[in-house]
């Protein structure tokens, strides 16, 4: 059974500590926007540090608050006028942690670590960045491969797209949806080094739909894989 057929058999059936820090934290584990824990730059002219408050004075403005708009990553994301974008509205006020740009950011990283484990027989990637049900239809394929000494030989070339297509609150679990445009080199070979599915040159565009989840109430933070199945259009 060839890559593509074995890959999306194995995912239709239902990440992470590399990239479990990375897709879904509050500020993310790889080139976080802002640390909260990064000593701020000193300003020039600023007093010096102590347990000093400074209090306006009633001869000085008042400088005007104006509050964050939490939506406002989420329309970054994905355009107000599309039905995600009020379903991750839903999301985020069921998990004011979650942020948008950053989880997408992690999603992609995780598409590619999950590719690359897949194709590398990595076993311990994979069962920290998918869910058991969905780890259970990797192993096995990769059990078969292994029994008919085939090889794949896998070259993630990049993401062309992805988008939130869809999310939801189901009780305790927080679940987003992505469609994935990506580039991939693959083939497998048997064990005489024929070339038996996929092309070692040809650079092939493929179209995925992914699901993550993660438990709200849970304390670990980390999203899993738990479905997804090729786009066909």
């Amino acid at each position: 059974m060839g890559f593509g057929t074995i890959f999306f058999i194995v995912l239709a059936a239902v990440v992470l500590f590399q990239l479990r820090n990375v897709l879904g934290r509050r500020t993310g584990n790889e080139r976080p926007p802002f640390d909260p824990y990064t000593r701020p730059e000193k300003i020039e002219g600023a007093a010096p540090q102590g347990n000093v408050v400074t209090l306006p004075r009633r001869d000085q403005p008042q400088a005007e608050i104006v509050a964050e708009d939490p939506y406002e990553a989420i329309d970054r994301i994905v355009p107000p006028s599309e039905p995600a974008n009020a379903q991750l509205r839903a999301v985020k006020d069921a998990d004011p942690s979650f942020q948008a740009k950053e989880f997408t950011e992690g999603a992609k990283l995780a598409y590619e670590m999950i590719v690359t484990a897949f194709a590398a027989g990595d076993r311990k990637t994979l069962k920290s960045l998918l869910s058991p049900e969905v780890y259970a239809g990797f192993e096995a394929a990769i059990v078969d491969r292994e029994a008919k000494r085939e090889v794949m030989k896998s070259t993630f070339v990049g993401i062309d797209d992805v988008r939130v297509v869809g999310a939801a609150v189901k009780e305790r679990e927080v679940v987003v949806t992505l469609r994935i445009i990506s580039q991939l080199v693959s083939a497998v070979q048997s064990a005489t080094g024929e070339v038996v599915d996929g092309d070692l040159e040809a650079v092939v565009e493929v179209k995925d739909v992914w699901t993550f989840a993660r438990d709200m109430r849970s304390r670990d933070p980390n999203w899993k894989l738990v479905a997804t199945e090729s786009d066909g259009d």
